[in-house]
């Protein structure tokens, strides 16, 4: 055997209920002023709610308005004031008490991010990394591909079945890739072992709860090649009982789930998160170039796996590195340094080119709004901007 586990929270774990608060933030803020620069850090304690950092906006936010956007952010995880869990086992959104706790954005960092000629420097120094393979449709890699499918699958059927399910649930997926060759080949073999825990109500036994969880792992539509029920090890809720969930029993803060936003461990990650950010910050926005780069290398069959890192200056708006590692999978004529270098000259990778590029300045119901991105994960959603594959012509010709 040769294993490898990623693991998945629901929207409802409470750092993911964070994350999700302060994205809602930025759209807010963006879709008023789409210069708005934010960097909303949320802590969710018990009832408490704290909201800090640093806004420069012409959108006007009232502490009103900031708990309006809390509780409607709350209600659609599903802490909607579920009737059948009482107020101790889990949150419920009109006992929240918000303290804001904003300031505006420091001009030292300003004077560098927007610039007299209209360019924009990146909004902090620091280093991203994307990441894809061959190992799913979408150039994600499996584990943490899997992980999600169940994840979704149970967390659907909790917000739909609030009289069974809460929706602070998590999920681990371990692939056996037999032998490390298949690893480094892309080549897993089958799922080893499901971890799925999921809160039930109060009134719902373990056995019950553990036969419902092990249906709607059948029925997630995990490849049939890799998913063998007789054949595979799976623990659901495995310390028993699980009734006590939310951020009542469990804090949450932005940020600490940088691994289930990524790519689950298969690759690096940059030095900072995603969520509460604008689009100047390139800790969010390196991070979606840098996926679409390696996505492009992958899709136009140049590699099997591709790894892409971009390093900035507080700012400097052209990139200070660029390197890309296709862990010896390149085909035949192309190495490492000619994509690294490909990718330089092609891609200026400034802040307004990446804006520009995926429209990050305009989040919308209609292209993407912050807030479900960071529900459903930064990478991997075919449906983001940044997914699209939209010019593999350019490095197809480098066949």
């Amino acid at each position: 055997m040769y294993l490898f586990t990623s693991e998945v929270v629901s929207p409802g774990h409470p750092d993911k209920c964070a994350d999700i608060i302060a994205d809602s933030i930025v759209d807010r803020l963006i879709i008023g002023d789409p210069k708005s620069r934010v960097a909303s850090e949320v802590f969710v304690a018990g009832k408490h709610i704290i909201i800090g950092g640093e806004v420069t906006s012409k959108t006007r936010v009232t502490t009103e308005e900031y708990k309006k956007i809390v509780h409607d952010a709350l209600v659609g995880i599903g802490y909607d004031g579920n009737p059948y869990f009482t107020k101790e086992e889990c949150l419920h959104p009109e006992e929240v008490e918000l303290q804001v706790l904003l300031n505006s954005q420091s001009p030292d960092i300003n004077q560098g991010v927007d610039k007299e000629d209209g360019e924009v420097g990146a909004g902090d120094q620091g280093i991203m990394f994307g990441y894809a393979d061959i190992e799913t449709g979408n150039y994600m890699p499996s584990a943490i591909t899997y992980a999600r499918v169940l994840m979704e699958k149970v967390y659907n059927f909790a917000k739909e079945n609030p009289s069974k399910l809460g929706v602070d649930i998590k999920t681990q997926v371990t692939m056996d890739y037999g032998k490390k060759e298949n690893f480094e080949n892309c080549k897993p073999q089958k799922i080893h072992t499901i971890v799925v825990s999921a809160p039930c109500v109060n009134t719902m036994d373990i056995k019950t709860v553990r036969t419902l969880i092990q249906s709607l792992i059948d029925e997630a539509g995990l490849p049939s090649e890799l998913y063998n029920k007789n054949d595979c090890i799976v623990h659901i809720n495995p310390t028993g009982k699980y009734v006590s969930h939310s951020s009542l029993h469990d804090s949450g803060l932005t940020g600490r789930k940088l691994i289930v936003d990524s790519f689950g461990g298969y690759a690096p990650i940059g030095g900072g998160a995603q969520s509460s950010k604008d689009y100047t910050k390139v800790d969010r926005s390196g991070l979606y170039a840098a996926r679409w780069i390696a996505k492009h290398i992958v899709a136009a069959g140049l590699a099997k796996k591709a790894l892409v890192q971009i390093s900035y200056a507080i700012g400097v708006a052209r990139p200070t590195s660029i390197a890309v590692d296709t862990y010896g999978t390149a085909i035949k004529g192309v190495d490492d340094d000619k994509l690294s270098e490909f990718v330089l000259q092609n891609f200026p990778l400034t802040p307004n080119w990446i804006t520009r590029k995926f429209s990050l300045d305009y989040p919308s119901k209609e292209t993407f709004l912050y807030a479900d991105v960071a529900a459903r994960g930064q990478v991997g959603q075919s449906d983001y901007p940044w997914e699209k594959l939209d010019e593999l012509d350019k490095f197809e010709a480098l066949k």
